[in-house]
């Protein structure tokens, strides 16, 4: 049921490690990319209003309505269009991070085109590992990954993409100071890519394939999103912060609440977040599984693009504002609509293990004495792409001076990542980092580090212990290594406060801490500053890309042949034809089942994180850790599979890799038997690609993440979801599988199903019914063994 709206609301890498002064350079940048079409946009949207009879529409439908392919075939019929239809769509820029690039960059060499279609950029910020600090850092993650940032480098030269080199800071940040704009639809090849929401567009974190698709020019499919309303009224006070909203949020959404919808809020409370708050708000929006995240055009977007250099960004936005294009409109109707008063938030503490386990401040020392956790907690980290802002880190330094002045320091290693080096330079003018160093902290290079597991951790080393994050996500291992290390979410002011404490009991906004005298301490709630008086200093500015840069042709991509962590793509072959041994014409071959998964297998279960990155633009080397800590649901363990067509000189069971390889080795393609949510966590292709490689045609889930659904397709691999959950169930290892109805659906048949055959290792055979998302055009790709084979085969 729809519900309608209240209101409307070129030198190498190695030479760059010096680092700049922090003095202030008034910033004017080059517009000229980054200004959205609206002229453009709003002629489009008036043909959509056409053919949608002029009913009212949201803003995150106005965005995408704005930017499609071809708005006639996507709309026909103007009928239902959220959560039906299939729409096609052209985005304005595509950012890649530095471990995604890889193989984003691999995909789009074999396309053989000599230029992006549309803008693009690299950002090197997942490669470089939290261990000393941030010289230090830097210098030795250079070194380690000079082959890969040079690869990167050499084709951001030949094919005209700017790319942001080591030190310059995270993608999501750097995006947001420089790219974003309101109403702009821009792709990132990572989750967390709607960080930049926050400047009321549409930014949707996507895999490398669907990278390649907007840099080819090639119109990008997505199944209409549902749209939830989020009227926020009232204001935020005290303690809580931006972070504590959408902590919030997740724990009324879980991580699937969001699935397959954008997330849109209204209302007077948006008014009233800082720019850099509504993006922390967004970036968030990932761990409750929504495409993405936006938000009405406010003053404080306003002026915070002028603060970033922005300016005719900004008056043009007016202008498109003044057309009624950066709101929703009056009576626009939401699929759901969630009322939240700000005035009644209290800080959150979220987890451990999963994004979505809210507990107020106020209940979390019970929470902690329930569980029978040690009241103790072993590091504090703050920063990361969703809370690194000026804002944030003002707001923490204030409760550093306060404990500076009390004769305090932190009880626990105390670590902070500056989000750019943007954010570093002007940390470093404004006395932020020396602020925070006074009180122990180690200020880390301008990257992802701890966030996504780079981080050289000595201590708490297989024992189970508690850290406090400012980060977006949580689970087990996702940091440290650590499966016994539970991470809690929370905003960088709670971090900060409970550092100095050193428990997890510790509640700010009440308890004191015993100080030496025998004096009681009492931290006041802290406030922050939105934008720096003296405007933002840029810092080293030899980090930072020349803008808009032509291509040149000439420069020779480099990968060393002997390379063990890149490696040229080959193409996957076709499932179906009898060249490829399939008899069964457009039905997939017999599928032996692998394995059974249970429970929850996010893609830091699919392809692991941490030491793996390396090898993230080297394929055969990083399939070596498919599926390493899944549980199979058939004997309780983790990465443990049966072979049932062993030999003699072979063992029963061995890792998921190894059997997985065996059966790769004996032609044998495959399929997994997967639980709900399958595939949530990062926009991580590998978790794709990775199962493909070794043979992997089909994967059937009781229900699966967006992102990885999509990524699935665009590999050749067929997802299917069980039409009734309790058949998960009834198929094991060694099963073995057909698809029935599969070539009925490919050849067009209206209407046309697909059930699975099964037959067991014992004889017996039964059919169950599955439903499945693919549109015509992916029926496409997996015919033709995978999205890039397809659209090749288009450029011809």
């Amino acid at each position: 049921m729809a519900v309608s709206a209240l209101s409307k609301a070129a030198r190498p890498t190695q030479r760059l490690l010096r680092r700049g002064l922090a003095t202030h350079v008034p910033v004017h940048k080059d517009c000229s990319s980054i200004t959205p079409p609206y002229e453009q946009l709003l002629e489009k949207l008036a043909l959509v209003r056409e053919l949608l009879n002029n009913r009212p529409l949201t803003l995150a439908e106005k965005i995408l309505y704005s930017h499609l392919h071809d708005p006639a075939k996507s709309l026909a019929g103007g009928g239902k269009i959220r959560g039906e239809s299939y729409l096609q769509l052209s985005p304005e820029r595509v950012a890649m991070q530095d471990a995604s690039a890889q193989m984003a960059l691999l995909q789009f060499m074999s396309a053989g085109l000599p230029r992006c279609a549309v803008p693009t950029s690299i950002h090197c910020d997942h490669l470089i590992q939290a261990a000393e600090g941030a010289e230090t850092d830097l210098k030795r993650s250079i070194v380690s990954n000079q082959e890969v940032f040079d690869f990167l480098e050499s084709a951001a030269k030949k094919y005209g993409i700017e790319f942001w080199k080591p030190g310059s800071g995270i993608i999501h940040q750097i995006v947001l100071e420089n790219y974003a704009a309101p109403g702009m639809l821009i792709f990132g090849t990572d989750s967390h890519t709607p960080n930049a929401g926050g400047l009321g567009m549409l930014a949707i974190g996507v895999g490398g394939a669907d990278a390649v698709d907007a840099m080819t020019g090639t119109p990008w499919e997505l199944k209409a999103p549902q749209v939830v309303g989020i009227h926020l009224t009232g204001q935020l006070n005290g303690w809580a912060t931006p972070k504590d909203l959408i902590l919030h949020l997740a724990g009324k959404l879980t991580v699937r609440g969001g699935t397959g919808r954008i997330l849109e809020y209204f209302g007077p409370g948006v008014a009233n977040q800082s720019c850099t708050g509504l993006a922390t708000v967004a970036n968030m929006g990932a761990e409750v599984g929504a495409t993405t995240s936006t938000f009405q055009y406010t003053q404080n977007m306003r002026e915070y693009l002028i603060a970033t250099g922005r300016a005719p960004v900004a008056h043009a936005a007016d202008k498109a504002a003044a057309k009624g294009f950066l709101q929703a409109d009056e009576k626009a109707e939401y699929d759901e609509v969630i009322e939240i008063d700000l005035s009644k938030l209290e800080p959150m503490i979220n987890g451990p293990f999963t994004p979505d386990l809210a507990t107020p401040l106020s209940k979390f020392g019970s929470f902690v004495k329930e569980q029978g956790w040690k009241d103790e907690l072993s590091a504090g980290l703050i920063g990361s792409c969703t809370n690194s802002s000026y804002e944030d880190m003002t707001r923490v330094a204030e409760l550093a001076r306060q404990a500076k002045d009390a004769g305090l320091t932190a009880k626990v290693p105390f670590l902070c990542t500056p989000g750019s080096e943007q954010i570093r330079a002007t940390m470093e003018r404004d006395g932020v980092t020396s602020c925070l160093q006074d009180v122990g902290a180690t200020v880390l290079a301008n990257a992802c580090g701890p966030c996504i597991g780079q981080w050289k951790r000595e201590d708490s080393k297989n024992e189970e212990n508690a850290i406090l994050t400012s980060f977006n996500r949580n689970f087990k291992s996702r940091n440290d290594g650590n499966r016994l290390t539970m991470n809690f979410l929370a905003s960088p002011t709670i971090v900060t406060a409970m550092a100095f404490s050193g428990k997890l009991s510790f509640n700010p906004m009440h308890d004191s801490i015993d100080l030496p005298s025998g004096k009681p301490f009492k931290f006041s709630p802290p406030v922050g500053q939105d934008l720096p008086s003296q405007g933002f200093a840029a810092g080293n500015t030899d980090y930072y890309p020349s803008p808009t840069p032509e291509p040149q042709p000439e420069t020779k991509i480099i990968i060393d042949p002997k390379s063990q962590r890149l490696e040229i793509l080959e193409p996957f072959t076709s499932h179906f034809g009898e060249g490829n041994g399939n008899t069964r014409g457009n039905e997939l071959p017999p599928l032996k089942v692998l394995m059974r998964v249970r429970g929850k297998c996010t893609t830091d279960h699919i392809s692991a994180a941490g030491p793996w990155l390396k090898y993230k633009g080297h394929l055969t080397n990083i399939s070596e850790n498919l599926l390493i800590t899944a549980v199979n649901d058939e004997n309780g363990e983790v990465n443990v599979a049966f072979d049932h067509d062993h030999d003699a000189s072979s063992s029963s069971t061995d890792t998921i890799p190894a059997v997985a390889k065996r059966m790769k080795a004996r032609d044998q393609p495959w399929a997994l038997v997967v639980d709900d949510n399958y595939g949530e966590g990062s926009a991580r292709e590998h978790a794709a690609l990775q199962p493909r490689f070794y043979g992997c045609a089909a994967i059937v889930a009781r229900s699966f993440a967006r992102i990885h659904e999509t990524n699935l397709k665009k590999q050749g691999v067929l997802p299917l979801w069980f039409a009734d959950k309790r058949d998960y169930a009834r198929i094991g290892s060694g099963d073995v599988i057909e698809t029935v109805g599969l070539a009925e659906l490919i050849e067009g048949k209206a209407d046309a199903t697909v059930s699975l055959r099964v037959t067991k290792r014992d004889g017996g055979v039964f059919t169950i019914p599955t439903k499945h998302t693919m549109s015509s055009d992916q029926l496409e790709w997996l015919k033709a063994g995978s999205a890039l084979n397809y659209i090749r085969s288009q450029l011809a």
